[in-house]
């Protein structure tokens, strides 16, 4: 047997016929495709797809929010023997038409909600014959976006449930080779495309294939144990990787009934009918990301802050209670401290905890946490409450899944054990093995690790080294055996909803435009903002102080300021940057990254988590109301010790 996510597909329609797989609203109710269904869609799709034209390794581009469509699209692409490639619905117009342009795509299936983010990507489309197929129905809508973007495209426009009906049509005719192109699906067969950020700022296409998305769905159920036919509601975009794995190709070995948040209208509305879609759909487990577990988290302690008195004190005692009974969760309070605190938690339980849980249904068992790491507080506070959330560590180029905590084993302020089938071992920076305990570069061997990026054979020679895939993060493995990542992704920017965005280009655009600021490192470690660690080319600060007669440390605080944001004005950097990612409160430094302070390496590159330990204190001080002002004590005191004044 093939080990392809298609073999998964027709294993999981014989084992659960009349499982409701994909379920999502239209009007008031939740209307739900079997995995047969799915299957008979998809190979229409499929035959549809081959009647434009494409074949074997062409590239068919995604963008939509969550929903059943893009999941009929990616298997009928599959199908047709073309590979995918998965976009964000947050892309900025420059950013889609990069991707389309580097994976050459020959199509691109997009919904309403995104139709006028790629109509105003298209002028910037080298291929202005691709094929756009429509998700919706609304072509009144699609033809306005079109006249308002002076786009023609004639034939290329393409309606898909237009493609699945003229397949219905041919298969009724005559016989097809469908079936003999799905035969052909190999394990090595490239499945997605899936673009990050990377080193050098521009995205690199990770190549995964069908044993990649095989090995690591079927890990990731039996890491965690998962029971056949659970209801999840899924929160997390299909293009995120550790929905795409777990959503799509996980479900299939168990028989999940995956529901999606209703986004219609706007991807906006996604956020406003999470708690509705909650209650309806009584998930058993969740996917989720720090910033939506924090945003449910403050809300509840608002709630409860509102009804004062007993209530609120009885409620923080209650999660005081829970945390110290449940300890690290590998670890547990002993017999007498459970036997002190027990009563205060189950009065808090019973009274308080038990209604709050109902805001996520009456099955809700554990959430699992992706994306970005999860604060302490929140595990701890869930935990308390009864609804668990379990941290796991991954990457995209791992298919995403290389560890998780789970309601089996588990524990808190850890990424979790690593999944059965992997080898991950912690390296030094001369490729020794560390012992337990010691930090160094996480490294893994699986079957889950990539075919490599796409196009771009030196940074895969750099990333995956023989079997071994290098990730780039810091961990190390503490005495009970699990893994604690303690540098995540240490040339990405992560912001609080784990967003992830690579600096260099950023850093490179200070440095090309700028006079005075000498080095840049942007820093964001799931923050609400990103901040920056500059030093200065003191010689040219010195002159424009002499030029522009500056008497006091705040007018040059103001001044490199400007400098620092001066690549906004170059043609080659105008608008090319997110806002989110530019930094408006920087620290200054007194000396330069160097390599005699090994803030430098060999190849001239910043040794970001050396120079984030040298200046963990200052960086932290930004983050506070004080800090949060470029005229802050600090810099001010910098700045004054420099050029005296």
């Amino acid at each position: 047997m093939k080990r392809t996510v298609i073999q998964l597909l027709y294993n999981a329609a014989k084992k659960y016929p009349t499982v409701a797989y994909l379920n999502e609203k239209v009007e008031k109710n939740w209307v739900g495709k079997t995995y047969p269904e799915v299957i008979s869609y998809a190979q229409k799709l499929a035959l549809g797809l081959q009647s434009l034209g494409l074949k074997y390794q062409d590239k068919v581009a995604l963008i939509s929010e969550g929903r059943t469509n893009w999941v009929i699209a990616e298997f009928g692409a599959l199908m047709a023997r073309t590979v995918v490639v998965p976009l964000s619905i947050k892309l900025l117009p420059e950013e889609i038409a990069f991707r389309i342009n580097h994976s050459k795509s020959a199509a691109i299936f997009v919904s309403s909600n995104v139709l006028e983010k790629v109509c105003s990507a298209w002028e910037l489309f080298d291929n202005k014959n691709i094929y756009l197929i429509y998700l919706d129905t609304n072509t009144d809508f699609f033809a306005k976006m079109c006249e308002k973007y002076k786009i023609h495209l004639g034939n290329k426009f393409v309606q898909y449930h237009e493609l699945i009906e003229n397949a219905t049509v041919i298969l009724t005719q005559k016989p097809t080779k469908i079936d003999e192109t799905i035969s052909q699906i190999e394990e090595n067969d490239i499945v997605t495309i899936s673009y990050t950020s990377g080193t050098t700022g521009n995205p690199k296409g990770i190549m995964l294939s069908h044993l990649n998305y095989y090995a690591n769905s079927s890990d990731a159920v039996k890491h965690f144990k998962l029971a056949e036919e659970q209801r999840t509601l899924l929160i997390l975009p299909l293009d995120h990787s550790f929905a795409h794995t777990v959503g799509i190709y996980s479900s299939l070995s168990v028989g999940l009934k995956l529901h999606f948040v209703d986004s219609r209208g706007s991807a906006m509305a996604a956020l406003k009918n999470i708690p509705i879609n909650l209650k309806e759909v009584n998930p058993h487990f969740i996917l989720t990301v720090p910033a939506l577990t924090g945003n449910f988290m403050a809300k509840m302690i608002e709630g409860v802050a509102q009804k004062g008195g007993f209530v609120e004190k009885l409620f923080h005692s209650g999660i005081e209670a829970g945390t110290i009974i449940n300890g690290d969760g590998f670890r547990r309070a002993n017999f007498v401290t459970k036997l002190k605190y027990y009563p205060t938690y189950k009065l808090a339980d019973k009274l308080i905890f038990s209604k709050l849980r109902l805001i996520f249904g009456d099955s809700l068992q554990y959430c699992v946490g992706g994306g970005a790491l999860l604060d302490i507080k929140q595990q701890h506070f869930y935990a308390a409450l009864g609804i668990p959330i379990y941290q796991g560590y991954g990457l995209s180029e791992a298919t995403p899944i290389i560890s998780s905590n789970t309601p089996s084993c588990h524990k808190m302020g850890t990424s979790g054990t690593v999944l059965e089938t992997l080898v991950c071992k912690i390296l030094d920076d001369q490729g020794r093995e560390m012992p337990v305990g010691k930090k160094g570069e996480i490294v893994i061997k699986g079957l889950n690790v990539m075919q490599g990026y796409f196009q771009n054979t030196k940074a895969t020679e750099e990333t995956v080294r023989g079997e071994w895939l290098h990730t780039g993060d810091l961990g190390y493995y503490d005495a009970d055996g699990f893994l604690v990542v303690t540098g995540r992704e240490k040339a990405l920017l992560i912001s609080q909803d784990g967003e992830k965005y690579s600096p260099e280009g950023i850093e490179e655009a200070i440095a090309n435009c700028s006079q005075v600021v000498h080095q840049a490192m942007l820093y964001n470690d799931h923050s609400k903002y990103t901040t920056a660690v500059i030093s200065l080319n003191r010689a040219m600060v010195t002159h424009l102080i002499e030029k522009n007669q500056i008497r006091d440390s705040r007018d040059l605080l103001n001044l490199i300021k400007d400098e620092l944001h001066l690549f906004k004005k170059s043609v080659e950097y105008k608008d090319q940057f997110p806002e989110k990612w530019i930094p408006n409160v920087f620290v200054v430094v007194a000396e330069p990254f160097t390599e005699q302070n090994l803030m430098i390496n060999s190849t001239l590159k910043m040794v970001r988590y050396k120079i984030t330990e040298a200046y963990r204190k200052e960086i932290d001080f930004l983050y506070t109301t004080q800090g949060n002002n470029i005229a802050n004590e600090h810099n001010i005191a910098v700045l004054n010790s420099i050029f005296d004044f």
